[in-house]
């Protein structure tokens, strides 16, 4: 397939954006690109829009016989809805460009609120003559954008490219493996939080557990990495015919170790017990091994005690008690599928709804039932991190497949106990660990957002769902988490559309199919340059050593206006804020420096000083 047989129309002419910051809309000529969506204003084209196409999430379009609108009112900022518009530029390969050759690629930037003017005109006085159509682009980042294009002809087939390029499957089609910044090397990043150097740690505080290289060719789980750490009393023998007993062949490995006493987070997929309750000694053996005599441990299942049953009819279930005697089952149902999906796309739609009363806004938000699913998470995660913290008890987490509740829990489990997880570093590792290598498929889940009309059964935004929860956790631990709200966001933007590599394929598996670690950029490479990394760590951030345990009072719990109002509200003020609080902390450790140094330059005082042979 060539990206030019999906272009039905390359370029337009007098194409006229909608967008809030200006009294006028942009007229210019625009672009429909391999990958992207240009915008260049007439006749100076100091102005552009660079959108990538594979961050539309929905197609709207409209024609009519009499839509332009005159110069001074713009619809789009009526609705209120920013635009991501700049003029800055910065050295990124051209999509369409020769290998090796580098064209400028203009740096995004949100520039702010636009309130119109209050006049007593209407929409319908300020149309002239002529005939166009709108289309409406409701992206990935829950952006919201309006072209209006002259002839309806070109109309339908703009519409029509961009809906075919952006829902385009192919993993090597996409944009990362045409983007090559020239900052970065190709290298750079991939190898950054090998599971090696996580095993060494664990390796000075304890001896019960091993690096296996049983999955090496991902013979044993197509969904794992090649390595996993495994309980040391175990063969390699003994983990792959366990691996048959659970489904995807997803056997327990082992997630986190808490130091302080020796306890063991551990997660995986169901058991394949099935209706008549089939064994396997070896699962068993595995799980009894990680327990001394008399010592206690707990599953708990990410699904309803009722789920958990029914999924027995199909295969699945739950480790009997006469099989796994020391273990005690706990049922936690976080959803996950279809309804966490569809919990978004209310949200979305209770958060763009313009003029909406205050009863209205509450009941929407509370019907979208979005805040009720950070609840159940940070729950759960507490209590994994209560069962391995004060009951010093093992535990092991799974859903079903054990790819996305699981990994919820175990992550937020971690970022609760673990004060180097909270690190920007440790962060990053974490989500390389639990999230990108424990093969969350993030292809599937996050193939379509909030606004799209053609889903399939496979998205949810349970990667979202982790993101907002530790978004509560920055909230009511201001200082304890070293990177703040713009990481967040920033990971949010990349795991639905990207320039890099690190969020494509469902799991490593894939990757290395795609070859997508030698032909393409990791997004940690591009955070860790200086220049880059200063801009996500929290001025405010003090390593705080000890376990973080948030309230999940429903009071607590607080909607992430940062994502679901970042077009919507003005941030400009907020983001001022932040800006000279930064400046008022680095200045602060300036002092403190210049203050210290002065001490340690004086002359330490003459001991003989004051005494009667020294005057």
């Amino acid at each position: 397939m060539e990206f030019s047989e999906l272009i039905k129309t390359a370029t337009v002419e007098k194409a006229l954006l909608w967008r809030p910051g200006l009294d006028t809309p942009v007229t210019g000529t625009l672009c429909v690109t391999s990958h992207h969506l240009l915008l260049s204003s007439c006749p100076r084209g100091d102005l552009e829009l660079w959108l990538l196409i594979r961050n539309v999430d929905a197609v709207e379009k409209r024609c009519r016989s009499s839509p332009r609108l005159s110069p001074r009112v713009c619809p789009l900022a009526v609705s209120g809805v920013p635009l991501t518009l700049s003029c800055r530029m910065s050295p990124l390969l051209s999509p369409w460009a020769a290998p090796g050759s580098v064209l400028p690629l203009p740096r995004l930037q949100n520039l702010g609120w636009y309130q119109p003017p209050r006049t007593g005109a209407s929409l319908r006085d300020t149309r002239v003559s002529g005939s166009s159509g709108t289309i409406t682009l409701r992206c990935k980042d829950l952006k919201v954008l309006q072209l209006e294009i002259p002839g309806m002809e070109q109309c339908l087939n703009i519409a029509s490219s961009i809906e075919a390029l952006s829902s385009v499957d192919s993993v090597m089609m996409m944009y990362p493996f045409f983007y090559r910044p020239p900052s970065l090397r190709l290298e750079q990043g991939w190898h950054q939080f090998p599971l090696e150097t996580f095993f060494q740690r664990l390796c000075s505080r304890s001896s019960q557990w091993r690096l296996s290289t049983v999955n090496r060719d991902f013979g044993a789980c197509p969904s794992y990495p090649e390595a996993v750490i495994v309980p040391a009393a175990v063969g390699d023998d003994t983990v792959t015919k366990a691996a048959r007993f659970r489904q995807g062949g997803r056997f327990p490995v082992l997630s986190y170790f808490h130091p302080k006493n020796g306890t063991a987070l551990l997660r995986s997929s169901q058991p394949l017990t099935g209706h008549n309750r089939r064994r396997c000694p070896e699962d068993e053996k595995i799980l009894g091994t990680i327990l001394d005599e008399g010592e206690r441990g707990f599953i708990i299942d990410t699904r309803s005690a009722q789920a958990a049953k029914q999924a027995r009819m199909g295969g699945g279930g739950t480790e009997p008690k006469s099989a796994y005697p020391q273990w005690r089952r706990l049922h936690r149902a976080l959803e996950r599928g279809r309804p966490l999906q569809e919990s978004f796309s209310r949200l979305v739609e209770a958060c763009s709804e313009p003029c909406v009363s205050m009863d209205r806004w509450l009941t929407r938000l509370d019907g979208s039932r979005w805040l009720s699913h950070v609840k159940a998470a940070l729950s759960t995660a507490c209590l994994a991190a209560q069962c391995l913290d004060r009951e010093d008890c093992k535990v092991l987490v799974h859903g079903a497949e054990g790819t996305d509740t699981t990994l919820l829990v175990t992550a937020l489990a971690q970022l609760i106990l673990d004060p180097c997880c909270r690190s920007l570093q440790g962060f990053l590792g974490l989500l390389e660990r639990e999230w990108i290598q424990a093969g969350h498929p993030f292809q599937l889940r996050c193939a379509r957002s909030a606004s799209s009309h053609a889903r399939s059964k496979q998205e949810a935004p349970v990667f979202l769902l982790f993101l907002d929860c530790v978004w509560q956790l920055s909230r009511q631990f201001p200082f304890s988490l070293e990177f703040g709200e713009e990481l967040l966001l920033t990971l949010f933007d990349n795991a639905y559309a990207s320039a890099y590599g690190t969020f494509l394929c469902n799991n490593e598996k894939e990757r290395r199919l795609c070859k997508v670690k030698e032909s393409t950029h990791s997004l940690w490479a591009w955070l860790n340059q200086p220049e880059e990394k200063q801009k996500y760590l929290n001025p405010l951030y003090s390593h705080n050593p000890l376990v973080i345990w948030p309230s999940v009072e429903p009071q607590s719990i607080q909607l992430w206006q940062g994502l679901f109002l970042r077009w919507i509200r003005p941030s400009q003020h907020l983001d001022e804020a932040w800006r000279e609080i930064r400046r008022l902390v680095e200045g602060n450790n300036n002092s403190t420096q210049e203050s210290t140094g002065k001490r340690l330059s004086q002359p330490l005082p003459d001991s003989t000083a004051g005494t009667e042979d020294g005057r």
